[in-house]
């Protein structure tokens, strides 16, 4: 509990020796999503609470250890590159669900539908009239030297005028329970796959709770991307064949392409299963060639084609760029999004909301600085044992400094690659994310969390309620990402109307 409010949690009912109590949770000065600032569990948390202090300490093990083994038995895994322990890990899933309101929902669904908007609108105009870069709204040179710029792209119309099909943006809370932008995954955005499993486990292990809790269904996820990539399809084609591109099984998240081909009931395929043939793109089966219409693609711009982009590519398909001008095969998300996912672009996404809306954004950005201007890159110097240091187009927790957390060796590396390379480094203030009770063994601890929720932009724009809540579970990490030691947990958003029923539900 929080330090200084003993009493509070004592409100509620003692319970019977043995069974699971909070009284010793400590938020450690953090916001928490469990308890309030006065250290009283918050309304939408209370039948959670009471549920689980009915547990005794073996019951809830109990109920953890089932939710392990499902992960254990459907191989619900994800890849560590560069790891002596070799690279094939299960996902830690801690059981205690992330519960939000529902009006807290609508915020974040706004500013989310708000952030996706602009960015297609901004990615549409770079590789076409360029008009945010003649206003010099943005600096000319932030673009054209991003390293997933395509100049490949300038002038060609995409299917639907739509670039960002799939996005997810990381949202984090600060010390005042805020929700901001930590960054857009705008081109190929994993994890996804883990939000439908964690919600099928948690059922199995909480199998009345979510009818009790009135929870927003989140089973829709697959049909509704299956319906945006036929939508995308090339005129003419009315019963489009899709395919899911995948690197193959030693890529990272192998398991989730996987598991959203057999979902949506589409192929999976890799670069060596597809041939283009007079501009067309085609699958080779038993039974002879296949046109593809749509390609779901999991591979980064430089690896899709080694006649256009990587020459030694060979995950890719040899002149699928073609086929892709030509109009005969839609790819999601479009070539040349990376330059939306640049952490340097990511500083002017406010602006861009402000130049194509002409609204305030709903969802702020942390503050970020550049290092490539001179002031910012003199700030960062100054003050690098306190920043998060990023270079621009690294992800999953690699190329990344936090400041306190540093030794005097990484500090000083990285003030030297911040100096001879500043347009590759941002910088933002060590933000105290907000902390969620995990189970540890001997009781409940608070562990830092984000959330990355999963637009689809399609016909519409539908967000997945909810999305992926990433809990960094070791003590007093601030990395949430699975390849960092981080796991996940189920996010409940909560139906407008809550829940009415009463009793043990568990």
């Amino acid at each position: 509990m929080a330090k200084g409010k003993k009493n509070t949690l004592e409100k509620t009912p003692r319970k019977q020796a043995g069974n699971l109590s909070f009284q010793s949770y400590d938020t450690g000065g953090f916001f928490d999503e469990f308890l309030d600032a006065q250290g009283t569990v918050r309304p939408h948390y209370a039948k959670l609470f009471d549920q689980i202090s009915k547990m005794s300490a073996e019951e809830f093990e109990h109920r953890q250890h089932s939710a392990d083994s499902a992960f254990l038995n459907q191989g619900i895994t994800f890849t560590v590159y560069k790891d002596d322990q070799g690279t094939e890990r299960i996902f830690p899933f801690d059981i205690v669900p992330r519960i939000i309101p529902s009006d807290e929902w609508r915020k974040i669904e706004a500013g989310l539908v708000q952030r996706i908007t602009a960015l297609n609108l901004f990615l549409h105009d770079i590789y076409h009239q360029q008009s945010i870069l003649h206003d010099g709204v943005i600096p000319r040179h932030y673009i054209e030297g991003a390293a997933h710029f395509r100049p490949e792209m300038v002038g060609l119309d995409v299917p639907r005028n739509i670039y960002i099909h799939i996005c997810g943006t990381d949202l984090v809370r600060d010390a005042r329970g805020d929700y901001l932008v930590l960054e857009d995954n705008g081109r190929c955005p994993s994890g996804v796959s883990y939000v439908l499993e964690n919600r099928q486990t948690l059922r199995r292990v909480f199998p009345n709770l979510f009818d009790f809790y009135g929870v927003r269904p989140v089973q829709s996820y697959t049909h509704d991307l299956l319906s945006l990539l036929q939508y995308i399809a090339p005129r003419g084609r009315t019963q489009p064949h899709v395919a899911l591109l995948s690197p193959g099984v030693h890529n990272s998240a192998y398991y989730e392409h996987s598991f959203l081909a057999r979902q949506m009931g589409i192929e999976l395929v890799e670069g060596r299963d597809l041939v283009v043939q007079n501009k067309l793109v085609y699958a080779t089966t038993t039974h002879g060639l296949r046109r593809v219409d749509v390609i779901y693609r999991r591979i980064d711009d430089d690896f899709l084609d080694p006649r256009v982009f990587r020459k030694d590519s060979m995950l890719g398909v040899p002149g699928l760029v073609e086929a892709y001008r030509e109009g005969n095969v839609s790819l999601a998300n479009a070539i040349g999004t990376g330059v939306a996912d640049d952490k340097v672009i990511y500083h002017f996404v406010p602006k861009m909301i402000r130049y194509y809306l002409n609204q305030d954004p709903i969802l702020p950005n942390v503050t970020t600085y550049l290092a490539n201007e001179p002031d910012d890159l003199a700030y960062i110097l100054e003050h690098l044992p306190e920043l998060v240091v990023k270079a621009a187009n690294e992800s999953g927790g690699y190329g990344m400094l936090i400041g306190p957390a540093a030794t005097k060796e990484e500090v000083a590396r990285f003030r030297d690659l911040v100096k001879a390379e500043p347009r590759n480094y941002i910088a933002q203030p060590t933000l105290q994310l907000s902390r969620h009770p995990v189970y540890t063994g001997g009781g409940f601890e608070g562990r830092h969390v984000d959330l990355r929720p999963y637009i689809l932009y399609g016909e519409k724009i539908s967000i997945i309620p909810g999305g992926l809540t990433r809990v960094a579970l070791k003590k007093g990490s601030l990395v949430v990402n699975s390849s960092q030691g981080g796991g996940s947990k189920d996010t409940w958003v909560l139906e407008a109307n809550g829940a009415s029923k009463k009793g043990d539900v568990c």
